[in-house]
């Protein structure tokens, strides 16, 4: 009934949560409220029991200390503090394990924790925020500023790369959000993440008329039914390479160690515009990882580009972002707090690329906050035309003007330092 609410109780097998029946595990019982609004079911959490990972001796202190010391740049062992961990419930124990194990299980982590719930980050603040603070290089006092405003930067705004000396790039800019109506991917059971993707069809469709497009999912079905926006094997394959959709995350052992890459492919996909400018991933690291790419010399038309796309997106009815008073956006992941964004070029430098590594490049960006890396992603070649892949690695505590401006700065450094580099 159009504006009803109901009370379900789900009790789910172990295997459908990720957690083995081996483990002693938290009494898995999911409490929900669901409400229909314009023909999209809402789910807005009463109490939500998530099942959790727990062992009978708890976390192998001895371990944790062993790691602290060999691997001194993990932040998640660094600050996971017995005393604080035994001041808490049992069930708060088992959940904030959760949160923190993969950088036990994965010692070479730099970071080695994620969210499992928006709320975990004010929860646990014990815990995460000195993780946040050193990592993002924040004081206790620091707070998550945004702004989209860049009427200042470049010519009046106006981010013309080609009048820095460049060729046409390849420019993407993206932003990760999450749901508030669920659990984050570390804790969502394989029914959830496909209740999520049906739950944003109505969102889709919504883009659609705006911008054309089409919906590609990966679920082998919608429950009980057929999933009408299944592709082949071959179509992803095909979108895989042509970097409009994501890898196989099962394959990644941080992420398989946080249960985000869980139920693997269940609730994964992508929505891509008719001009193929425009991505929605769904079901990635976080819920949505909604970008804009295209190829040409305005820099600032990718980045507003996107803004307009993110205003349809919150726009819909029943899209409500996870926000943190103090952290911004709320991710999965520390590293992309604040922002959730992530803007880069692919840049020709044939000249400073001429010993093939990317090691000068590397000097020349690091003093302005950027990241240099293969057009592959991190750990990842150069190109073997001397292409690489620049972004500015702040996301917390730092405006989104400000990323775009470091952006456009560090290409017009990197063409300076390439010019000279030719003589």
């Amino acid at each position: 009934v159009h504006g009803a609410q109901a009370i379900l109780c789900l009790k789910q097998p172990f295997s459908q949560f990720g957690g083995p029946t081996w483990c002693n595990a938290v009494a898995t019982l999911a409490v929900m409220s669901f409400q229909v609004v314009s023909g999209i079911v809402r789910r807005q959490p009463v109490a939500r029991l998530a099942l959790t990972r727990t062992f009978a001796s708890g976390p192998n202190w001895t371990k944790v200390e062993e790691i602290r010391k060999a691997h001194p740049n993990n932040k998640s062992m660094k600050y996971f503090a017995q005393d604080y961990y035994d001041s808490l419930s049992k069930h708060n124990q088992a959940l904030l394990w959760k949160c923190a194990k993969t950088g036990f299980e994965n010692p070479d982590s730099n970071l080695g924790c994620y969210a499992m719930q928006p709320a975990d980050y004010d929860k646990f603040a014990a815990f995460f925020d000195p993780v946040i603070l050193e990592y993002h290089n924040g004081a206790p006092t620091s707070v998550h500023e945004s702004c989209w405003d860049i009427s200042t930067v470049g010519d009046g705004g106006v981010l013309d790369v080609s009048k820095l000396g460049s060729q046409p790039l390849s420019m993407r800019v993206r932003v990760g959000r999450n749901l508030t109506a669920f659990n984050l991917p570390g804790n969502m059971s394989q029914n959830e993440r496909v209740e999520m993707e049906m739950a944003l069809v109505p969102v889709f469709e919504q883009l659609m008329k705006k911008y054309g497009g089409s919906i590609y999912s990966l679920s082998p079905s919608w429950g009980d039914g057929p999933n009408p926006n299944q592709i082949s094997d071959a179509k992803y394959n095909e979108l895989v390479k042509a970097h409009v959709m994501f890898k196989d995350m099962d394959a990644d052992a941080y992420l398989k160690s946080a249960g985000i890459s869980a139920h693997w492919p269940h609730g994964r996909g992508c929505w891509q515009s008719e001009d193929k400018q425009f991505i929605i991933w769904f079901g990635e690291e976080d819920h949505l990882r909604i970008m804009n790419m295209k190829v040409g010399n305005r820099l600032d038309e990718v980045f507003m580009n996107l803004r307009d796309l993110l205003d349809t997106v919150e726009s819909v009815d029943g899209v409500n972002f996870a926000q943190s008073s103090r952290y911004g956006n709320v991710t999965s992941c520390p590293s992309n707090l604040g922002t959730g964004m992530r803007a880069s070029v692919h840049i020709k430098c044939p000249n400073l690329t001429s010993d093939g590594t990317d090691r000068k490049a590397k000097q020349i960006c690091a003093p302005f906050g950027l990241q240099v890396r293969g057009t592959g992603g991190e750990h990842t070649p150069i190109g073997a035309d001397g292409t690489i892949d620049v972004s500015p690695l702040g996301r917390l505590f730092i405006k989104e003007s400000k990323i775009v401006q470091q952006l456009y700065n560090g290409v017009e450094n990197l063409m300076a330092a390439e010019r000279a580099a030719g003589k």
